[in-house]
Formats: structure tokens, C-alpha cells, sequence
């Protein structure tokens, strides 16, 4: 059998990076592979989930007050076991728990790290075959390393990340994550079970031709927002147009799309939601980390998204987030 040397496993890269950093420890590595094996795990349900009984609603709700769908519970309950077996996590937050968890064996305590997740964003698609996927981001922590991680661990604005990413199960099963160094993509080779470099060093064009937002929630919009999407309505090839519209309703596909292709995501508040729906620390801050990243911006309509200082676990916020130019006009509309 030949072997492509040339292909770079995930467990590959991280050695690798922690190669060009002597004095790491490679607990956020052994964090991040942990991450890997959990999507894994429930890459293989979701594959087969119109084959079994994990299909539809798990009978209850949410601290949002939306239905868990089945395979929510499992994909969260595989990253929290996961995590809580290794070595490099303090505790987590979930959007689907109430309140955080902290791991307080002898091992955990010492960790640096904690890890918030949405376990399986986009789960209203779950039964129509969409594709959806799972969202993370990493903080060091800011207690005392050997004490209990404390809520203060996880209300820590999006700026002091360390690493954010996201699974998308679709086609193919691909990571993307994202440190200070930059945003690379792996897809998983199913037929070794290895996530592989398929995107290195990804850069968000400065310009797309992708636009992607609700149009049913048209007329609840700001009339500053709705302007901006008349003026991606009616874009001519003078101007850097025309625009295309794609709205999935899964943000991870959305946004990924809009990463590697160029775009802006856009999910403003409502006169019913003015926070709108999204959550800061479990979606718009690991996404607005990575875009920035890679390149690109977030904002909320007033101020980055990275700057919002958290005061709640569950705090929602309007987003808007894509390529720098694009998003540069937007803010010219939603300036007050």
C-alpha cells in the first residue's frame, strides 16, 4: 500500500506545532485532539442516525427553551465525557445545560483550560438531512490553577480565546479550528478514522459575493438593516455585485461557507428578539474569533463581538460577521 507522507494527520500537526514552541506544555493540543475523537464519535451517529431511534425530540427543553433533539444530548454528553477523562480540561459550559460543570478531581483541578460548546448547532435540522455541526471555544482559565473552576472561568470576553472552532458533518466531515496563529481545516478520512490537513492556513476573501440572512424575519429588522440588504439585493457588476442570497439555518454551515468562499452572515435582532437568538459565548464568540483569524470581522452592530464583556452564561446578541470589506460597508449602514 503507498502512504502519502505528504498528508499531515491532526495528532501530526499539533506535535508539530508544539515543535515550534519548545516551552509549551501540550495541554491545549491533548484539549483539541480530545475534541477531534469526541466529533468522531458523534460523526458516526449522525451518519446513521435515520437508521436507529436518535432521529427527532429527546421529550424536553433546553435552558433556552427550545426542544433537545436526541442527538443533542448525545453529542453533548461525548464532549463532556470526553473532556472530563482527559487531562488539559478545568470544566465546561454547554448551551445545553443550565449552568457550568467543574471537574474537581485531583487531575482536572491542575488543568489550564476550560472548554464552551454548542454540542450540535443547527439540531432543528437534524430530521430533514441538513447538514449541522458542533461549535467550541477554549479560554485559559483565570482561578488559581489547583482550585475549582468558578463561573468567572467562562464569563471571559471573546477576545481572550486561546482557541475556537467547529465540525461541520456534512458531505464530508471537516474541523476547522483557529489559535492566534491561524485557522486550519481538517477533513476526517473515514476510511483510517484520522482528521487530515485539507485547508491549511485558510484566509477569508476580503470580498464575496454571498449573503446570508433570514428574509422571513425581513420586516422585524432595523430599518438601517434592511437598507443594507435591499443595497445586497440590488448590486450590479459596477459595484462588486450581483450578490447571491444563501441561507441554510445552520450557522455552521452558513458561516463556513462564507469563510472559505467569501460572504456575510447576518442574524440581527427583532422587534420581538432585539437580542436576537444566537448565543455570545457558545456561538458568535468562538465564529467571530476564527473570522477574525482568518480575516475578517464580527460585530453586534455597535461593538466586535470579541469586546462584549459577558455578564450570563446564556446571553444572547445580534451578529453580523464575514469578509473585512463587505462587512466594512454593512457598518456604514448600521452606524448610528
Amino acid at each position: 500500500m503507498n502512504v502519502n507522507r505528504r498528508v499531515q494527520t491532526l495528532d501530526e500537526f499539533t506535535i508539530q506545532q508544539l515543535r515550534d514552541f519548545p516551552q509549551a506544555t501540550g495541554e491545549l493540543s491533548h484539549l483539541l485532539r480530545n475534541i477531534g475523537l469526541a466529533a468522531k464519535r458523534v460523526n458516526v451517529e449522525v451518519n446513521k442516525a435515520g437508521l436507529v431511534d436518535i432521529l427527532g425530540d429527546a421529550g424536553t427543553v433546553n435552558v433556552q427553551g427550545e426542544e433537545v433533539k436526541k442527538l443533542d444530548v448525545y453529542a453533548n454528553d461525548q464532549l463532556t465525557r470526553v473532556l472530563q477523562h482527559g487531562i488539559a480540561c478545568a470544566g465546561i459550559a454547554s448551551e445545553e445545560l443550565d449552568d457550568f460543570v467543574a471537574f474537581d478531581d485531583a487531575k482536572s483541578v491542575k488543568s489550564k483550560y476550560v472548554c464552551l460548546f454548542d454540542p450540535l448547532d443547527g439540531s432543528s435540522n437534524i430530521d430533514v438531512n441538513v447538514s449541522i455541526g458542533t461549535i467550541f471555544s477554549v479560554y485559559r482559565r483565570v482561578t488559581p490553577i489547583g482550585t475549582v473552576v468558578t463561573k468567572q472561568d467562562f464569563l471571559q470576553p471573546g477576545n481572550q480565546q486561546v482557541a475556537a472552532g467547529y465540525v461541520v458533518y456534512g458531505s464530508s466531515t471537516m474541523l476547522v479550528y483557529a489559535t492566534r496563529r491561524g485557522v486550519n481545516g481538517f477533513t476526517l478520512d473515514p476510511s483510517v478514522g484520522e482528521w487530515t490537513l485539507s485547508h491549511p492556513d485558510i484566509k477569508c476573501p476580503e470580498r464575496g459575493k454571498i449573503y446570508s440572512v433570514n428574509h422571513g424575519n425581513f420586516f422585524q429588522y432595523d430599518d438601517n438593516v434592511r437598507k443594507y440588504i435591499n443595497v445586497c439585493q440590488n448590486k450590479t457588476k459596477a459595484d462588486g455585485g450581483p450578490y447571491t442570497q444563501r441561507y441554510i439555518g445552520s450557522m455552521v454551515s452558513d458561516v463556513h461557507r462564507n469563510l472559505i468562499k467569501g460572504g456575510i452572515f447576518m442574524y440581527p435582532g427583532t422587534t420581538d428578539r432585539p437580542k436576537g437568538k444566537l448565543r455570545l459565548l457558545y456561538e458568535c464568540n468562538p465564529f467571530a474569533f476564527i473570522m477574525t483569524v482568518a480575516g475578517g470581522k464580527a460585530t453586534n452592530g455597535k461593538i466586535g463581538i470579541l469586546d462584549i464583556e459577558p455578564t450570563e452564561l446564556h446571553q444572547r446578541t445580534p451578529l453580523y460577521i464575514g469578509s473585512k470589506l463587505m462587512m466594512e460597508e454593512l457598518e456604514t449602514y448600521l452606524a448610528p
